[in-house]
């Protein structure tokens, strides 16, 4: 199993200095996210660049308005594109949201029947992500496919991986080792975001929310998971020194590596 540093964890740093962390702390790559340093610049430099410092083990296409990028699926076909070139395995992207009005995203979804072939060109691993549920009084998930099983069958029906995220998964469901089980059996899952969710806060450290993450690791462990485990945290749980936050981060390692670590015969 690979680890990845999701390059979200460390955002407020420049990118260079979020992989070069991730080195230091001892990750077996990174996940980049395309952000605002994705803007009027050679991406495949940029990309190529990082690189060097550490693999990229994934990309994740962006979730906000970026300028030259276009629509959400303009940036996803861009990201896969950048990715067949740079070497990256993976893309991951966000399903539409309703309440945003996504409706051409929406509509172009469904009408896609095979993402490896028709969007990953057989080159890029393609897999979409299960999106949290928020809301204090009421709570709700904005987003498409927000039921487990009918994303499931979406992913199956077309050719669909899934990126598996505990905090998004969390936020609907604290206990969500069966949801979990049910995405696992599928086949699909190709990357998972860890984290910790608790008190409507997402992206926690291990053991900062309520989250089974123990268990979860376990299972992982149990069920022989080999594919890519990308940490995601919010910036928010580190502080400003470089020093501590490597510090931080390999303790974080160390823990998901016993965790997964089968045991020696």
């Amino acid at each position: 199993m690979r680890i990845s540093l999701s390059t979200g964890t460390l955002f407020t740093f420049p990118l260079g200095k979020v992989v070069t962390i991730a080195r230091e702390a001892g990750f077996d790559g990174v996940e980049l996210i395309v952000n605002q340093d994705f803007q009027k610049v050679n991406c495949r430099t940029l990309i190529r660049e990082l690189a060097e410092i550490l693999p990229i083990n994934s990309m994740h296409a962006p979730f906000m308005p970026l300028d030259g990028w276009g629509s959400p699926i303009d940036s996803l076909k861009r990201c896969v594109e950048l990715s067949a070139d740079c070497g990256i395995p993976l893309v991951n992207f966000h399903p539409p949201s309703w309440m945003g009005g996504e409706l051409g995203f929406w509509r172009w979804l469904y009408r896609v029947m095979d993402f490896q072939k028709e969007v990953g060109q057989g080159a890029v691993i393609v897999t979409l992500e299960n999106m949290p549920w928020v809301g204090k009084r009421v709570r709700m998930n904005p987003h498409i496919l927000s039921s487990t099983t009918k994303f499931i069958d979406f992913i199956q029906e077309r050719n669909l991986f899934m990126t598996f995220d505990t905090t998004h998964m969390g936020s609907g469901k604290a206990n969500f080792i069966n949801d979990f089980y049910l995405c696992y059996n599928s086949g699909r899952i190709r990357n998972i975001h860890f984290s910790d969710y608790g008190h409507g806060r997402e992206h926690l450290l291990p053991g900062h929310g309520i989250l089974p993450l123990t268990r979860f690791l376990n299972h992982l462990r149990s069920t022989g998971y080999n594919e890519t485990l990308t940490l995601e945290l919010s910036p928010e749980e580190f502080p400003r020194d470089e020093r501590i936050i490597v510090e931080s981060l390999g303790e974080i390692l160390s823990y998901l590596r016993k965790e997964t670590e089968s045991p020696t015969p």
